[in-house]
């Protein structure tokens, strides 16, 4: 336990100069915030070199199951020690302070803060800051620039990394990798910064969309969300970058080493999230316009695409408040936030990859109902999927259901309605960020209770690590030596 207390600590120390750039942009818009940053970056700074400190002694190389209790540990000191500005800034109690940092980091894109409009320019950054760090994952970043932190890498970094299949290396050395990923997440998104302020945005909007973007985090400077700037320019240029943020930044480091796209054609997990997206997006339009919502198509189209894929890629912004079309639009948009994202990409939910493994298993099972004696391999695409890994997909979508349930249960009686309660759990669970009914799109999570926001916060963290990731360290076997 203290050998990984030391980790914490160098990581702490480390994510302390993350301030720099808030306490820079206090400095350059004069909102008076910089000396909240300054204070904050000190207690940070100080409590992860005292934690360092106090531990150097048992610096040792970490195990698997070490890695495990390090992320998790990691997203929920990080997410306290970024609350801090925040409460001192904004005077927002603990709890609000932590759901927000806790949904900046997992990219949850979900808030309990109003007034955001007129929010100082440097609290608008940092939270969308914490959106684009989370993204690839305080681990990843810490492995990626952070030589000295090199004790177990890479059981660090597939603790982190989501997915059924981690073993597969860009590189030979897994901080080259996570270096290589971070370069493609960092130049992806200065050329959505780009295209943001030339589809119509100023330069900060810009910025703060394009981290809340890559990072498919959603939160917004803007208390309508996307829907203040009225922009189908701007719309358009966040449903590409949310879709590109959706698939495997592996697949595009490797469509970018080798100058060809044939890469993504090959990728059958963009092929699902392309295929989810967009023929939902045209099925739902011509749905809305029967329903009598919208009395064009193309309208239709514009705000079905654009909801539609920031809820199914995980990202969380809105244009309008699609909880006012018939029930079945965002309940069907709830869903695809279950399934659409690709591993490897900044999204939540199950992943494509586990959709694709379970609708070839399950074909499998039913073939093998007419011929039991048939061998039939279980592939997706051309790759053939072991049977062991199949087997831990199937026990993740259990734990991962039964996580659904029980947590909704638990919302319901802190007195909760269903609807609120049920898209909560499935909006956390997937760091979706909206829900329905109390948590629906034009509003936000500012009216659940202590509890209720708790409960919500730990659902975050549950659907950021992949359910397993935390579960395991709440079994008697974790702790035995």
């Amino acid at each position: 336990m203290l050998h990984v207390a030391n980790v914490l600590g160098r990581l702490q120390a480390v994510f302390s100069l993350t301030y720099l750039a808030p306490i820079l942009c206090s400095l350059l818009y004069r909102d008076g915030m910089t000396w909240h940053f300054i204070d904050s970056m000190a207690i940070s700074a100080a409590g992860g070199l005292l934690l360092y400190i106090a531990t150097r002694r048992h610096i040792r190389e970490l195990k698997p199951r070490d890695g495990f209790l390090l992320v998790t540990l990691s997203w929920v000191l990080m997410s306290a020690i970024a609350a801090v500005p925040l409460m001192l800034s904004v005077d927002m109690s603990f709890t609000d302070a932590f759901f927000e940092t806790m949904s900046g980091l997992t990219t949850t894109g979900a808030t309990v803060m109003t007034g955001l409009d007129h929010a100082p320019p440097s609290v608008n950054l940092w939270r969308h800051l914490l959106n684009w760090i989370g993204g690839m994952g305080i681990i990843v970043f810490a492995v990626a620039i952070l030589p000295l932190l090199g004790v177990g890498g890479s059981q660090l970094y597939k603790a982190e990394t989501p997915g059924p299949m981690k073993d597969g290396k860009l590189t030979a050395r897994i901080a080259d990798t996570a270096k290589a990923l971070y370069l493609v997440y960092f130049g992806i998104t200065v050329l959505c910064v780009l295209a943001l302020h030339l589809a119509g945005m100023g330069w900060f909007d810009a910025v703060c969309h394009a981290f809340a973007a890559m990072g498919l985090g959603g939160l917004s400077t803007r208390d309508a969300s996307v829907g203040a700037f009225d922009s189908p320019w701007i719309e358009g240029v966040l449903t590409f970058f949310m879709l590109v943020a959706a698939m495997n930044f592996a697949t595009h480091f490797l469509a970018f080493r080798g100058r060809s796209l044939k890469v993504y054609a090959q990728d059958y997990e963009v092929r699902g999230v392309l295929v989810a997206c967009i023929g939902s997006s045209v099925l739902l339009a011509g749905y809305l316009l029967y329903a009598g919502t919208y009395d064009s198509y193309w309208t239709a189209l514009r705000h079905v695409s654009f909801n539609l894929v920031s809820i199914a890629t995980d990202c969380g912004f809105a244009s309008t408040d699609y909880a006012q079309w018939p029930l079945f639009v965002p309940l069907w948009m709830l869903f695809l936030s279950s399934v659409t994202a690709s591993s490897g990409s900044t999204g939540g939910g199950i992943k494509m990859v586990r959709t694709l493994i379970l609708f070839s298993q399950a074909r499998r099972d039913l073939v093998k109902l007419v011929h039991p004696y048939a061998v039939m391999p279980l592939k997706v695409g051309r790759t053939c999927v072991p049977d062991p890994v199949a087997q831990s997909v199937l026990g993740f979508i259990f734990l991962y259901f039964m996580s659904i349930v029980l947590l909704t249960f638990v919302l319901l009686l802190s007195g909760l309605d269903f609807l609120s309660s049920f898209t909560a759990i499935i909006a956390m669970i997937n760091n979706a960020g909206p829900g329905l009914g109390e948590v629906g799109p034009a509003g936000n999570y500012q009216g659940l209770n202590d509890f209720q926001t708790w409960v919500c916060s730990f659902t975050m963290l549950l659907g950021r690590l992949e359910v397993m990731s935390v579960l395991i360290l709440f079994t008697p076997g974790f702790w035995r030596k």
